[in-house]
């Protein structure tokens, strides 16, 4: 039997999840195991292990992780060195001169990547219109020998218009790689060839910074999966697309939103069988929560993205990441105050229920001891929650507060729904965005349990929770099509740019993304602002006529980004971009007709600070048109739903169960 199998992978802080798509009947095989830090890759083949996987039934595996993430939260990256032009040392120090609290005196920026003693210059200059300064070889072998003597694991160049005129950068990586071999140079004019020069420095210093740990990983990753005769992984960038591992590995700045941005297309994929394409996505896991918008079916990107205070201006899914989670810690502050976050359990040893030697209760604590989650349940086949235990810790907690534990779990849930409501609003009311226009699409092990009660504070009236919502991310990653992002500077007033013009750029962007893709299909985009604006907006840029056309849909973008628009001033364009993509198979979900609608059981359950016997339905049991009423908790394999009082719900024809705030349009049936 020919390879049918197309497997997803995500790497989380907690557990590794797993979905493979396409076996026998078209169904979905789903794992979920503990994450192995010290070597991820372990995590990953521990998932196919568990979930049964036959390799010769695999014909395409796409994978996401944390290792570029972790590796920049962390400050472990690798040792990095930046050569840059004579006068330009401290770029990256200076940056905007802006403060991360306008108002504490007492917060600092993080250090740059690249400390002072590891930033060397070369004598030369280029402007906008060229050659001012010839590159100096005497400066340059000088550099070259600094370097050396350092001992760097990697290098990013980083010259003055190097986004226009990039051969004095070509030349210096040229000499760079000849001299230390083994050591991996960035070029900016290759990673980011855009003009503000600190955003240049800052993305290609965090590409040399992360590359030599990523590619370590993969390197790894691909010995493992290869030897069990699996085909070699395609990552997930942040953009929201999957490339070739060997892509990855060069560029290791766009794989930073690697796991997160799997979600929000797994979201958008799944809601769009069900019949919906405007979302807030909504990805709960152990570690932090992921809230991001979809419009049209879109997920949308941004260019404007900082992680762990380091802007890195690549195409990224526009996620909004908070550090609640299911791990995340309850603690009692020095002014007495309960609080949540943002440290995390993890995985080991993680929440207090876990018996694994966690003796701070988490959120998961919470949920487990007000009847939320089931005592006795298994997690990644390796560990089981224990009620008695999350008590004992949120007592002791408790205690330091004049709480019982029922109180105590109450508000560490109420403070974990605080802090994602206000990620929800970040992607929604502070863009323009209505929430009660859009449906929330709740995933990961403990979105759903979170979802209803979130969708009221926002007044959102409809939650829809995929059959694989707990491995969504994995999901999404099984469905991602190859893409490719390019960019080209054209910095200029639009009335001055003619069509012809515009489309001999885009043509020579199509051009190199020919030579990458087979047979892609292109999105062209334009980066626009009015004179005098400091950032510009991507603008839709297929099918044009004319220039015309394209300020009057920068018009439109404008009036609907900041709510005004301003025909009179001159538009300028900065960027052509072009996506370019190739579309993968996508198998159709189809959910049975539920054969029977029994309950499973009942047990207490606390809503409201009251406890009510509710029952809990096994999400397995039910199919295509089963329904449930709150208050009632639903089972999944990989996560629990919480049904709050005033929300009934029922399985649709994809498996996704439609949840529906009492007195909303109902469209069931």
């Amino acid at each position: 039997m020919s390879g049918s199998l197309r497997l997803g992978v995500d790497v989380g802080g907690t557990f590794t999840d797993l979905v493979a798509l396409g076996g026998p009947g078209g169904g979905i095989t789903t794992a979920k195991v503990l994450s192995t830090p010290q070597d991820q890759s372990r995590g990953v083949m521990n998932g196919m292990r568990t979930a049964e996987i036959e390799a010769a039934e695999v014909v395409a595996f796409a994978h996401g992780m944390t290792v570029a993430t972790n590796a920049l939260l962390e400050r472990r990256g690798a040792r990095t060195a930046l050569v840059t032009t004579e006068g330009f040392r401290d770029v990256l120090e200076i940056s905007r001169q802006n403060r991360p609290a306008l108002y504490d005196l007492t917060r600092d920026r993080p250090p740059a990547l690249v400390p002072r003693e590891l930033r060397f210059t070369v004598r030369e200059r280029t402007g906008p219109d060229g050659l001012l300064l010839p590159l100096d070889e005497e400066s340059l072998r000088e550099a070259v020998a600094a370097l050396r003597e350092a001992g760097v694991e990697a290098v990013a160049v980083c010259l003055l218009f190097s986004f226009l005129h990039p051969e004095h950068e070509q030349r210096v990586g040229e000499a760079l790689r000849e001299a230390l071999p083994g050591v991996h140079v960035s070029l900016s004019s290759e990673v980011l060839p855009e003009f503000r020069e600190y955003e240049r420095f800052s993305t290609t210093a965090a590409d040399a910074y992360l590359a030599p740990r990523l590619s370590a990983y993969l390197a790894s990753l691909r010995a493992e999966v290869e030897g069990a005769g699996i085909p070699a992984p395609l990552v997930m960038q942040s953009s929201g697309g999957v490339v070739e591992l060997e892509v990855a590995a060069r560029n290791a700045a766009a794989c930073v939103l690697s796991g997160p941005a799997g979600g929000v297309v797994g979201a958008a994929y799944v809601a769009g069988l069900s019949g919906y394409r405007d979302l807030l996505s909504f990805d709960m896991g152990g570690t932090s929560s992921d809230v991001a918008p979809v419009i049209g079916g879109e997920a949308l990107t941004s260019t404007e993205a900082e992680v762990s205070g380091v802007p890195i201006k690549l195409p990224m899914v526009d996620v909004h990441t908070v550090s609640a989670g299911g791990g995340s810690v309850a603690w009692v502050d020095g002014g007495g105050a309960l609080r949540v976050g943002p440290h995390s359990a993890g995985a080991n040893p993680g929440p207090a229920a876990y018996g694994a030697g966690g003796e701070e209760p988490t959120v998961t604590d919470a949920n487990l001891f007000l009847g939320y989650l089931r005592d006795g349940a298994e997690l990644g086949g390796e560990v089981v929650l224990r009620r008695s235990l999350a008590g004992e810790a949120l007592g002791h907690l408790g205690g330091r507060l004049g709480l019982d534990a029922r109180e105590t779990a109450l508000g560490v849930v109420e403070l974990a729904n605080t802090e994602m409501g206000r990620a929800l609003r970040v992607i929604s009311v502070e863009k323009g965005l209505d929430p009660r226009e859009f449906a929330m699409v709740a995933f990961g092990g403990a979105g759903p349990l979170h979802a209803c009660e979130l969708a009221e504070e926002l007044g959102m009236r409809t939650v829809l929770v995929p059959e694989a919502g707990g491995v969504l991310s994995a999901l999404g990653l099984a469905v991602s099509d190859l893409r490719r992002d390019y960019v080209s500077p054209l910095l200029s007033d639009l009335a001055g740019v003619d069509t012809r013009k515009l489309e001999k750029a885009y043509r020579k962007l199509e051009d190199r993304a020919a030579g990458h893709l087979d047979a892609p299909v292109y999105d062209r985009r334009a980066d626009l602002r009015y004179r005098g604006q400091s950032f510009e907006i991507p603008v839709n840029a297929n099918g044009l006529s004319s220039p015309k056309e394209l300020a009057s849909r920068f018009h439109d973008a404008h009036e609907r980004r900041y709510g005004y628009r301003m025909e009179g001033e001159t538009a300028e364009l900065v960027n052509l971009r072009l996506v370019a993509t190739v579309a993968v198979e996508r198998p159709e979900l189809r959910e049975a007709p539920a054969e029977s609608s029994e309950r499973t059981e009942r047990r207490e359950a606390n809503f409201g600070g009251e406890w009510r016997e509710v029952p809990v339905l096994d999400r397995a049991g039910m199919g295509a048109g089963s329904r449930v009423e709150g208050p009632a908790v639903v089972e999944f394999a990989g996560s629990t739903c919480v049904v709050r009082p005033g929300w009934r719900g029922e399985v649709d024809e994809v498996g996704t169960l439609v949840l529906k705030k009492t007195g909303a349009e109902q469209s069931f049936g």
